[in-house]
């Protein structure tokens, strides 16, 4: 058997930084999106299946556990998901960008989206009680 032959490729890509970075957040969006029609499949599969009425116990258990499947897994995924966008937006707040995108950008403190243990104030709700 011969080796195969792979050709010489030598791609010239010139993204700046902000650029690969709104590629990263735009595939994770897009993964998001990918999500959402499996779990519209999966509540159509359910629908289609309650409308008819001559199902077993069984019938049932088995489509139980295979929703629960696709649940878990796309849960796992969101969870990886969380992990992407967490590392893309510490990415774009080390960055030091020139472009014109980045002279509008709010400081983080500007964002409270995310729950930080380290900040103080995110605890408030613990002295309280």
């Amino acid at each position: 058997m011969s080796m195969p032959t792979i050709p010489d490729i030598t791609p010239i890509v010139s993204l700046t930084r902000c650029e690969t970075i709104e590629l990263l957040l735009s595939s994770i969006a897009l993964e998001e999106i990918g999500l959402s029609h499996i779990l519209n499949a999966e509540g159509e599969k359910l629908q289609a299946f309650l409308k008819r009425r001559d199902h077993c116990l069984d019938d049932y258990l088995i489509l139980n556990h295979s929703v629960n499947q696709t649940l878990r897994t796309i849960v796992k995924s969101q969870m990886l998901l969380q992990f992407k966008l967490e590392d893309v937006a510490d990415l774009d707040d080390r960055c030091e960008c020139t472009c014109e995108k980045s002279k509008h950008k709010p400081k983080k403190e500007d964002f409270h989206n995310f729950y930080d243990p380290l900040r103080p104030e995110d605890h408030k709700h613990c002295r309280e009680k």
